[in-house]
């Protein structure tokens, strides 16, 4: 690794980092996730560094110091502890004044990223937060950085299995059950109506219905809901039958006409149609092949 110095025309340098670019292979860009770049760097001078479009999501976390960070429109102040995940395609700009920050960051992307950033964005993530221990993220940059300077054969396995543990993390320490990512405002907890659908889900369900039963509105039930786990009503009662049905097909010598009904998921054309276009085979094929 190289210390590198960015210069501001003879006014000395800016910051002083230790950083890698790293140039993952063809399959890890089409596969895995995969690094761009990892590193920390110590300001030497208030600075700010802008960027847009940039085909990169970027994890970093306030070592010392503070900052701030402009992002989606709105002005965000960092401090000691404080972490950041954002996509970089957006026009972002981080700066340090007379408090010099020491942050260390992870450029990463893959196949896979838009899905998975717009899914940790919709569960209520955050573009700052500060987690109740940074130790993990420390711990996990100080691996990733060994591995990228490493001449692990499997080096680009190993770094995807590193970056999947960090998306972990993302998704855990900014899980904000029934808050936008923009928003303070206090959902209503809907883990009852959840369990109701667990115990329920072999009877026919309308929303009206579900709704009424709870006292709630069905236009916020149907929102909230997707807030707080991820799914709409309608996927997760599609999920918890299709899962029920693949048990009694693999485990069971029920009739495919019995599980259907059994399952929530009726008549035989229906229940085999559905199925089809959840798992790609008729019941009857997934209960042959497995």
């Amino acid at each position: 690794m190289d210390d590198l110095f960015l210069r501001d025309l003879g006014t000395g340098p800016i910051v002083s980092s230790d950083r890698i670019l790293y140039t993952p292979t063809a399959f890890a860009k089409s596969a895995l996730l995969y690094l761009q770049e990892i590193g920390s760097l110590r300001a030497e001078q208030p600075h700010t560094s802008a960027r847009k479009l940039l085909a990169s999501y970027l994890f970093f976390y306030v070592c010392s110091g503070s900052g701030e960070l402009e992002y989606e429109g709105r002005r965000h102040r960092l401090q000691s502890g404080d972490c950041v995940f954002i996509d970089c395609r957006k026009p972002y700009a981080h700066s340090t004044g007379e408090d010099l920050w020491s942050i260390s960051w992870i450029h990463f992307s893959g196949a896979t990223m838009d899905s998975i950033y717009e899914k940790y964005r919709e569960r209520g993530g955050r573009p700052v937060f500060h987690p109740e221990e940074l130790s993990p993220f420390e711990r996990l940059h100080r691996e990733l950085q060994e591995l990228a300077d490493s001449d692990d054969y499997i080096r680009d396995m190993r770094l995807n299995r590193g970056l999947n543990e960090l998306l972990v993390l993302l998704m855990q320490e900014s899980w904000h059950p029934g808050e936008k990512a923009d928003q303070g405002l206090k959902r209503q907890n809907l883990t009852p109506i959840r369990d109701y659908l667990d115990e329920h889900y072999q009877e026919k369900i309308v929303l009206d219905a579900l709704a009424e039963r709870f006292f709630i509105s069905k236009f916020y039930l149907t929102r909230v809901f997707k807030e707080q786990f991820g799914v709409s009503i309608t996927t997760y009662l599609l999920n918890k039958r299709i899962t029920k049905a693949k048990q009694l097909l693999r485990f069971s010598d029920q009739r495919l006409e019995d599980i259907g009904y059994q399952c929530g998921l009726g008549a035989p054309n229906y229940f085999s149609r559905v199925f089809k276009q959840v798992e790609g085979v008729t019941p009857s094929e997934f209960r042959e092949k497995w």
